[in-house]
């Protein structure tokens, strides 16, 4: 009965660690020396993430409405403990640690939690710092940073596929002061944005904007975008990529009166989280350069994405878009994760996110 039992235990054990290690370690493909493991699991719907002056990594969730506070409190790259911060939010997407304090923004508020890490047993109840953001839930979801100006920017995307709405906060970026003041808009005719850092060395702030749907399966391109100075218009709905007149509206604006894309990405891969590399354990080639993570199409008749991207910078403007991982989309079409955001922890390791399979990875160099 011990030898069956053993055995039985064993047929479990293989079981589990096929589940969580050989989509990680078997089927993800990264450049040589690369490696990826699993950081956390069972988080639902795991979106952006912000990481905390201790190291603790604040997690949001569109679907779930909960914000999560993971710890790797033994340094081994994995994330032994998990707190609830908060749970039973709108589509809680967005998170931003700064000073000490934690920002969530919801659909249509965004909270602070003060002093978060001295009470990650017990959170406190969250100050409302604004709730004035429209409440429509198509694209409602919010990326939310800090700045280097220390104000606080999230997205407003378009409450639809197409349209051109009567009230100028659509289709956005914007900012505000901390405190919930001053908010005013960074940059406009951006369809849904969901992911944007700031250049290391000019500050200009780069973001991912995903084109419109049902203009076939190779148009428009999804863009990355560089605000060069507040105000600009990146051209919804009236232009896609740069130069594709929308059928319904690009009569009512040429495409020339409208801000370029930086860069074009394949139509539909739908790219989300971004971050620049400013660590050292990467080899000297990633140092400066923009990691992406492409979600992957909903409606296209072959899907794309599903993978992280970087772009190579050179002399400030990117030049080349080169696959850094990939795996996720099967041979059959079939994916079993989609991309979400990246986030450099300080050892210079990137941690991705997966909102399909409740997950998040951490990839990391061996020389």
């Amino acid at each position: 009965m011990r030898i069956l039992f053993a055995l039985l235990f064993s047929l479990a054990w293989a079981v589990e660690v096929w589940a969580v290690r050989d989509p990680v370690e078997s089927l993800i493909k990264l450049p040589p020396g690369f490696q990826i493991e699993l950081f956390a699991r069972d988080i639902p719907n795991v979106r952006s993430m912000s990481l905390g002056d201790d190291g603790t990594i604040y997690v949001g969730s569109r679907t779930a409405g909960k914000v999560y506070a993971l710890r790797d409190e033994n340094g081994d790259g994995v994330a032994e403990r998990r707190y609830v911060i908060v749970e039973d939010l709108t589509m809680p997407n967005g998170v931003a640690f700064y000073q000490g304090d934690l920002y969530v923004a919801e659909v249509s508020r965004i909270l602070r939690f003060p002093d978060i890490a001295r009470h990650l047993a017990d959170p406190p109840e969250p100050e409302v710092v604004y709730d004035a953001l429209p409440t429509d839930l198509w694209h409602g979801w919010k990326y939310l940073r800090v700045g280097p100006d220390g104000k606080l920017y999230t997205n407003v995307g378009a409450p639809c596929n197409i349209c051109l709405s009567k009230n100028d906060i659509y289709a956005t970026l914007v900012r505000l002061d901390r405190d919930g003041g001053g908010l005013e808009i960074v940059a406009r005719g951006v369809r849904n944005s969901v992911g944007f850092d700031w250049h290391p060395e000019t500050k200009e702030l780069w973001f991912t904007n995903n084109g419109r749907d049902w203009l076939g399966d190779d148009r428009p391109p999804d863009e990355l975008n560089r605000v060069s100075e507040a105000g600009l218009h990146f051209g919804y709905p009236y232009c896609h990529g740069g130069d594709i007149p929308d059928p319904n509206y690009g009569k009512l604006a040429p495409c020339k009166d409208f801000e370029p894309p930086a860069w074009r990405f394949g139509a539909h891969v739908a790219p989300l989280g971004l971050r620049f590399y400013t660590g050292d354990q990467f080899p000297a080639r990633y140092r400066g350069q923009l990691f992406v993570a492409q979600h992957g199409s909903w409606n296209r008749s072959e899907p794309v994405g599903y993978k992280v991207v970087w772009l190579e910078f050179k002399d400030g403007e990117p030049v080349a878009e080169h696959v850094f991982a990939e795996g996720w989309l099967r041979p059959d079409g079939e994916s079993f994760g989609r991309p979400v955001d990246i986030l450099q922890l300080p050892d210079g390791s990137l941690l991705v996110s997966d909102d399909q399979r409740g997950v998040i990875y951490r990839i990391y160099y061996q020389k």
